[in-house]
C-alpha cells in the first residue's frame, strides 16, 4: 500500500506536507496512522490508496483502512514476540545469540571460542585485580603493560567494571537478569570470580582505604617541621572529593597553634620534593657521587651509565605506582625540613646508588 498527498476534487493540487515528503517511512501502528491523519485533515489533504479501492474521503474508506492497520500491527506485534521467545529459549540453552563478541573470545559457526592471547589478558585482569582491589590502580597497571582493549583503546574504569561482570567469562549465558550454563569454554575459575566480586561488594569507601593503605604516602616518616616533629599523613573528604595533607604530631598533641607549620597540603609538599629530585638528578656532583655508590657494589658501571640511569628516571616517575613512587622516595631522601621559609631535602648519595643499579638491571621499568 502506498499514499499520496493531493487537493480535493476541482482544487489544484497543493504543496506537499511534511507527512507527504515522508511518505517512504512507513508504520504499523495504528496510533501514528491516526495522528497522521490529524496532520492530514488540518491541512486538508486526503489519503488515498492506488493499489486498493478506498480512500480517506468516506467513513467506509477510513475504516478499511483502520482494520488493515490493525491486523498489520498485531503481525508485527506477534513477530516481535516470537523472535523475542526465540532468543529467551536459546540463551537458556545456552547458545550465544550475537552482539559485541567479548574479549577473550572469538565466533565461529555461532559458538564462541577462546582465543588464547586474549583469555591470557582477561585473567591478568582478573587476578591484578584481586592483588590491587582498585578500578583506577588497574587501569594504570594495564595502561603500564600496554594491555588495551580489542579496538585498541585504554581501558577505564567503565570498561574495566563491565568485564568483572561479564558472567561469560565464567561459562554463562545471561537474559533479563537470569543465567544460564553456556556451551562456550569458561575462561575464568569460578573461586576467582567469588574472590573478585567479595572484592566488589564492599563499600567504596572501605575498598578506596584499603587501597590508601597499600600505597602508602610519599613522604610518610621523611617529613619534619620547624620543631623536629614528625608530619603524619591524612585525608579529608569534603563535596564527594577527597583532600590530603599532612599535619605535625605537635598539632596532633597540642592543637592549632603549638607549631608555625602545622599543616601543609599533600600534593603540593610532595610535588616540591619530587621538583627538587628532578633538579638533583641532572647536577654533576650528584652524577659523581652515584657513580661512586654504585661502583662499590658494580665495578663495572661507569660514570655515563650513572647518568643515564638517572636521566630515565624523570620521565619514568609519572608512570609509576604510587606504592613503587614512595618507595624510590624512601630510597633517595633521608629527610625533608620544613619550614615558615621553604623547605630542605637532604638525599641518600648510597640510595642513589642503589636506585641506578635497579634502571641499569631494568627492574624499575619491570616494576612500572
Amino acid at each position: 500500500m502506498c499514499g499520496c498527498g493531493r487537493g480535493l476534487e476541482g482544487e489544484p493540487p497543493r504543496p506537499p506536507t511534511a507527512a507527504g515528503r515522508h511518505r517512504g517511512q512507513t508504520s504499523r501502528s495504528l496510533a501514528d496512522f491516526a495522528k497522521l491523519v490529524e496532520v492530514f485533515d488540518r491541512t486538508g489533504v486526503t489519503f488515498v490508496s492506488v493499489t486498493q479501492a478506498f480512500n480517506t474521503t468516506t467513513s467506509m474508506g477510513r475504516l478499511t483502512l483502520n482494520i488493515l492497520l490493525s491486523f498489520a500491527q498485531f503481525e508485527r506485534e506477534v513477530t516481535a514476540e516470537r523472535v523475542r521467545d526465540k532468543i529467551a529459549a536459546s540463551k537458556q540453552k545456552g547458545i550465544w545469540m550475537g552482539g559485541n563478541v567479548p574479549l577473550g573470545y572469538r565466533v565461529q559457526d555461532r559458538r564462541l571460542l577462546i582465543e588464547t592471547e586474549e583469555a591470557d589478558a582477561v585473567r591478568y585482569i582478573f587476578n591484578r585485580f584481586l592483588e590491587l582491589g582498585s578500578w583506577t590502580l588497574l587501569a594504570h597497571d594495564l595502561k603500564a603493560c600496554g594491555i588495551r582493549t580489542r579496538t585498541g583503546a585504554l581501558f577505564d574504569k567503565g570498561n574495566l567494571y563491565r568485564m568483572l561482570h561479564h558472567r561469560i567469562y565464567i561459562g554463562e549465558i545471561s537474559h533479563k537478569g537470569a543465567h544460564y550454563p553456556g556451551r562456550h569454554e569458561a575462561i575464568i575459575a569460578q573461586d576467582v570470580w567469588d574472590k573478585v566480586h567479595g572484592i566488589v561488594r564492599q563499600c567504596p569507601r572501605k575498598r578506596a582505604a584499603n587501597t590508601r593503605a597499600q600505597t602508602p604516602a610519599l613522604l610518610k616518616g621523611l617529613l619534619f617541621g620547624p620543631d623536629g616533629a614528625a608530619f603524619s599523613p591524612t585525608h579529608t573528604r569534603k563535596g564527594g572529593k577527597l583532600y590530603r595533607y599532612y599535619v605535625s604530631q605537635t598539632v596532633l598533641k597540642h592543637g592549632a597553634g603549638s607549631c608555625p607549620v602545622g599543616r601543609v597540603p599533600a600534593g603540593e609538599i610532595e610535588g616540591a620534593v619530587i621538583d627538587q629530585l628532578r633538579a638533583v638528578f641532572r647536577q654533576p656532583e650528584i652524577v659523581a657521587g652515584t657513580w661512586e655508590a654504585a661502583r662499590a657494589h658494580a665495578d663495572d658501571i661507569t660514570k655515563a651509565d650513572a647518568r643515564a640511569a638517572l636521566q630515565r628516571i624523570d620521565p619514568l616517575w609519572e608512570e609509576l605506582f604510587p606504592a613503587e613512587q614512595a618507595r624510590i622516595a624512601a630510597l633517595l631522601v633521608e629527610r625533608v625540613d620544613i619550614g615558615a621559609d621553604g623547605l630542605n631535602v637532604r638525599l641518600r648519595v648510597d640510595g642513589l646508588g642503589g636506585l641506578a643499579r635497579e634502571m641499569l638491571a631494568g627492574g624499575i621499568e619491570a616494576a612500572a
